[in-house]
């Protein structure tokens, strides 16, 4: 992939008018999620005096500079070189971007998230465990939260909760699909192919759909989850979120 094809500005519309698009980025979240959040954090800001969200990189000027960094590290400070193609290094830079353009939080004035209080939310007045998942508690109608905590940002998070359409990603996307006899099946998709689809339905199970033996099926644009906008005040969303950076999966 050309580097050209690879820059980007904070402006998401400017970025999808030079070629970078919303997969581009989810895959540099996935690489930066598994090789640079045990020194710069799920909010780019754990190394002290770096915030990677700022969009203001201090050794490089250029997405050709910040490539060079990711790929080659910094000589004589605590950033290693990394083991990451060109391609991998210019998807990373593109989704270090992007986390500039998040929505800018609603939280502001209230006080720090509380893990515990969030948990009891989620559990109880929040009712999530009725679609997701955390460990071996809960339901499998939504995504499996075991190891957001590792793999979203706080911001990110946030707007899930308040927004749940703004962005679904693609390993969340619902398929709705009604078959010949007029039965209608729902669940994650996780496949398709020119004859079939494959998804994982409300208890769990793995199921293959043939195309041919439905009478019509479509991957939900919007987000069956429910808004949390008017269901729980800023604090409480606060206390979620914090609860939700909590949960990295078992180790």
């Amino acid at each position: 992939m050309r580097i050209a094809v690879l820059i980007l500005f904070a402006c998401p519309l400017f970025a999808q008018e030079h070629g970078v698009t919303p997969e581009m980025i989810q895959r540099g979240a996935n690489v930066y999620f598994s090789n640079c959040i045990n020194c710069h954090g799920p909010d780019g800001d754990g190394v002290s005096g770096v915030n990677l969200a700022s969009n203001q990189f201090r050794k490089a000027r250029t997405d050709r500079d910040l490539i060079d960094i990711v790929r080659k590290g910094i000589p004589g400070t605590p950033m290693p070189p990394g083991n990451f193609s060109e391609e991998q290094a210019g998807f990373i830079v593109a989704y270090l971007h992007s986390m500039a353009s998040s929505p800018r939080s609603v939280l502001a004035g209230t006080s720090a998230g509380d893990a515990g209080r969030g948990q009891a939310i989620f559990e109880g007045k929040g009712q999530c465990l009725n679609c997701h998942r955390v460990s071996d508690t809960g339901s499998f109608v939504g995504p499996d939260l075991s190891a957001v905590g590792s793999a979203r940002r706080r911001a990110d998070l946030e707007t899930s909760l308040l927004d749940p359409s703004a962005e679904i990603r693609q390993e969340n996307r619902t398929l709705r699909a009604v078959s010949r006899d007029g039965a209608t099946i729902t669940g994650v998709l996780l496949n398709q192919d020119t004859y079939s689809l494959q998804i994982l339905d409300p208890k769990g199970r793995l199921v293959s759909l043939q195309k041919a033996r439905l009478r019509d099926f479509e991957i939900l644009t919007k987000s069956p989850m429910p808004s949390y906008k008017d269901k729980l005040t800023p604090q409480e969303i606060a206390d979620v979120v914090s609860y939700l950076g909590t949960l990295k999966g078992r180790r």
